[in-house]
């Protein structure tokens, strides 16, 4: 009998991680780390788990698109939808009453990303694979036929996304067996949270180098005079060699953010991220010109492909960072490295929030293996916080991920861990 979407399960799930600063920035000082969770059942023990990330109020928004979505995947096919993936993703990201409330973007285009997430998890776990090698076992055509190229063509048409693909593909067995043995590089921003103090910040840092970590971010845009001493305390303890990335969360007027990261100058930071706006594109292209060689980095708040085509096209960035649920999906995510791949910008994915490093590594490692045309310039996010939640967790050694090895996208909660933190009735918010 051939299996179908029996029923589509939503959940608001939500971590206190305000109650200790984890996770603050300039732009967000208290973020309870949250995500609206899914759940498509197949029958016979056949489930995908999808969620895409919030930080605590208006979870409940994202559920209830979820559920406003559910019923375009209730009664399809499995093979139906693994044979027409981007129909699919058409049909959840462009229902034509919803489309007024994005379109492909807001709450409706991070609620559709959950469900998208979720049905490659469904694959995957059905292939018996974990989703990146899932995607490195396409053929290059199969690849390109679950990408929707409208809006991006004029930068990668159909056709040069499959050469790309082709021309990757030789020594892509070398490359896959070199990932599974040792690992991606990654970098770490676990140690420098805004709202830590320094005497933390110090102490974990340490511990990071002790660790193996070459790499770690701090955050930066709240104030000058302790993003200076901040900076120091951490170039202290890296030495010259490993790398300082600063991410300001957007707070800054693009005047300020190049005034600011030429004042930071002296501790040679290797990127600022999201420096201004994630909606100016043009004004990233001024900082970059202004600040080099400095890197900019930004994309956890491009809504879709379209942005980071223009971010692309208009020189504004020197790193592309994904998120796996910003975006709309994997299919979004495929478009946007290859968009990458294509303009010879590197991507470092976005994972600082609840899941999204188990997201992303296995965009990292699909990327390594199959589209990016070299290493160079390549990490991934790494936040420490609440992996212990998961069925499948991030595994980390000396500064890198290891390749995610059980099948499906790394994405499931454990049971005890939704009930626990199932916002308001779950035990973790008694109280609150």
């Amino acid at each position: 009998m051939t299996q179908a979407i029996r029923a589509v399960r939503a959940f608001d799930i939500r971590f206190p991680t305000s109650r200790f600063l984890d996770g603050s920035d300039a732009m967000n000082p208290d973020p309870d780390y949250s995500a609206a969770y899914c759940i498509l059942d197949a029958g016979d023990g056949l489930e995908g788990h999808g969620l895409t990330f919030t930080l605590g109020r208006g979870t409940d928004l994202c559920v209830h698109a979820i559920e406003l979505l559910a019923p375009k995947l209730v009664g399809r096919s499995v093979d139906g939808i693994e044979g027409d993936l981007a129909g699919v993703w058409r049909d959840l990201v462009g229902d034509s009453q919803m489309r007024w409330l994005g379109p492909e973007k807001g709450v409706v285009h991070l609620a559709a990303a959950a469900l998208v997430n979720a049905i490659w998890d469904l694959l995957a776990k059905r292939a018996g694979a974990p989703l990146w090698r899932y995607l490195a076992a396409m053929a290059p055509e199969e690849i390109v036929a679950a990408i929707d190229f409208r809006h991006i063509s004029d930068a990668l048409p159909p056709e040069r996304a499959l050469e790309l693909l082709r021309d990757r593909a030789p020594g892509k067995a070398a490359r896959i067996a070199a990932l599974a043995r040792d690992g991606h590089p990654a970098y770490t921003t676990s140690a420098g949270w805004l709202g830590y103090p320094d005497d933390k910040i110090r102490s974990l840092a340490e511990a990071a180098v002790a660790d193996g970590w070459t790499a770690i971010k701090m955050k930066v845009g709240a104030a000058l005079a302790d993003d200076l001493r901040r900076a120091a305390l951490l170039r202290d303890v890296l030495g010259p060699e490993r790398l300082l990335m600063t991410d300001a969360n957007q707070v800054w007027d693009v005047d300020q953010a190049i005034d600011w990261v030429e004042a930071l100058k002296p501790f040679d930071p290797y990127w600022i991220e999201e420096p201004t706006s994630p909606d100016d594109i043009l004004g990233h292209a001024r900082i970059r010109r202004a600040v080099r060689p400095v890197r900019v980095a930004t994309g956890e708040h491009c809504q879709n492909r379209v942005m980071f085509k223009q971010f692309l096209q208009a020189e504004a960035i020197d790193v592309a960072q994904i998120d796996a649920c910003r975006l709309g999906g994997v299919n979004e995510v495929l478009a946007v490295l290859l968009m990458a791949a294509a303009f010879e910008t590197p991507v470092c994915p976005h994972a600082g929030g609840v899941g999204l490093c188990e997201y992303v590594q296995h965009l990292a490692f699909f990327d390594a293996a199959c589209v990016a045309p070299s290493a160079e310039g390549r990490m991934i996010e790494h936040s420490a916080h609440l992996h212990e939640h998961f069925v499948d967790p991030i595994r980390i050694s000396r500064g890198r991920y290891l390749a995610p090895e059980r099948r499906g996208f790394s994405i499931e909660i454990k049971p005890e861990s939704r009930e626990a933190f199932a916002y308001p009735s779950g035990s973790a918010w008694a109280g609150a």
